[in-house]
């Protein structure tokens, strides 16, 4: 009878148990980590920014890194990942969009984004259409589209031969960081819940003014709004680590950006608006109308005050003010009543929402002339000063300050 060797046995439940690195359990827990936030880079700075929106051009070395890495880690095919996205923006919150939850409902694009993804990759005409421009060499058709899953099969072997058999969990961590944290918070939560710096066209919102764990991601009402930005982060105290890795690539000549949210410039205060001013604020809308959000946000917040010291009911008011700065289109119909009762009750909230409407067609409305449109803008600015408002004079003063 033939006894084992027992040498070889006790290597091999060793190397089970421990695997060649033979590391603590949080030492196991920050490269599991540290892994996952090169993904998320790889995601964000590459096939976001760089290939999906051209806003940043990046150098061969961390360009052919990203792929390489992606290749490990997801399998995700280049072409396929952009031309989905592009599609998402060109067909946002409409039944076209490939993961919208306005569309498909928060929960299937939270938990089976992964699906929406492979199901919309298998589409030739989003292919064609949306997949323009993405890498297209030898390595690319012979070795990352050809050979997708050998990708991700060879991180596996790669973590159990670091890690023993814990490291198959650490594998199953890696494949599905993406799916759950872009496919379905950023996707899904992103397009659901949050708070939004501007009156994007969608219904994209900021999850945190921190983009950290998502590498900038969760600041997705900024990206919405300007899409072919390589900075996320408009406020003060927002942060994009996406951006920070982009800048100091950029320092050592391995990133090229190509564009930066606009920021509003402002000189002097012109006796009237002209066609620079104009310019100015179609350039600079969003801004603007963030500007001027916050006008009307002070002053409910100066008549809920008015209200509570003469001990009047404050409860219309109180629900109506977060929809007297949304366009019309996006306020919810249950919410139409009580924003009725609130204007009707509080002319100079009225005006401000009036009159806001009435900048907003300033660059809806394609069918006016220049000319036309710059009379309308110095109509609008005196209708501003003499509205005995004090918030619309001020906007109005800032507006004339405006430089193209």
């Amino acid at each position: 009878m033939l006894l084992p060797d027992w040498t070889v046995l006790n290597a091999a439940i060793d190397w089970l148990g421990h695997g060649l690195w033979d590391l603590a359990w949080w030492e196991i827990v920050l490269y599991t980590l540290a892994t996952t936030h090169i993904t998320i880079a790889a995601v964000t700075i590459f096939l976001h920014r760089s290939q999906a929106h051209r806003s940043v051009d990046l150098h061969a070395i961390p360009s052919h890194f990203f792929r390489f890495w992606l290749w490990l880690g997801t399998g995700m095919v280049t072409k396929e990942w952009v031309a989905i996205h592009r599609k998402h923006h060109a067909k946002c919150e409409t039944v076209d969009d490939p993961h919208s939850p306005q569309t498909r409902g928060l929960d299937t694009v939270m938990w089976r984004g992964a699906e929406l993804y492979r199901a919309e990759s298998k589409n030739l005409e989003t292919m064609k259409k949306f997949g323009h421009g993405t890498p297209d060499d030898w390595m690319e058709r012979n070795v990352y589209t050809r050979f997708g899953w050998q990708g991700v099969g060879l991180m596996l072997v790669l973590n159990l031969a670091l890690f023993g058999a814990v490291g198959a969990a650490v594998w199953a961590v890696q494949m599905l960081w993406i799916p759950f944290w872009a496919a379905g918070v950023v996707n899904g939560v992103g397009h659901y819940w949050g708070y939004r710096n501007f009156e994007a066209q969608d219904a994209s919102t900021n999850l945190s003014p921190w983009g950290v764990i998502i590498g900038g991601e969760e600041l997705h009402n900024n990206h919405h709004t300007y899409p072919t930005s390589a900075k996320f982060s408009v406020k003060p105290y927002e942060f994009d680590i996406g951006w920070a890795y982009i800048s100091l690539m950029k320092k050592v000549g391995w990133a090229t950006v190509k564009k930066v949210p606009p920021k509003l410039q402002l000189g002097d205060v012109k006796p009237v608006a002209d066609e620079k001013t104009l310019e100015a604020l179609i350039a600079n809308r969003y801004e603007v109308m963030a500007g001027y959000a916050r006008g009307v946000r002070q002053a409910c917040k100066e008549e809920i005050a008015a209200l509570k010291a003469r001990q009047a009911d404050v409860s219309v008011l109180t629900a109506a003010k977060r929809w007297l700065h949304r366009d019309a289109e996006k306020v919810p119909a249950g919410a139409l009543p009580q924003l009725a009762q609130a204007r009707a009750a509080h002319p100079a909230l009225d005006k401000m929402v009036t009159m806001r409407e009435e900048l907003r067609q300033l660059w809806l409305n394609t069918s006016q002339s220049r000319e036309q449109l710059t009379a309308d803008l110095q109509a609008w600015c005196r209708r501003a000063e003499e509205s005995g408002i004090a918030a619309l004079r001020e906007f109005s003063l800032r507006l004339r300050a405006a430089q193209a």
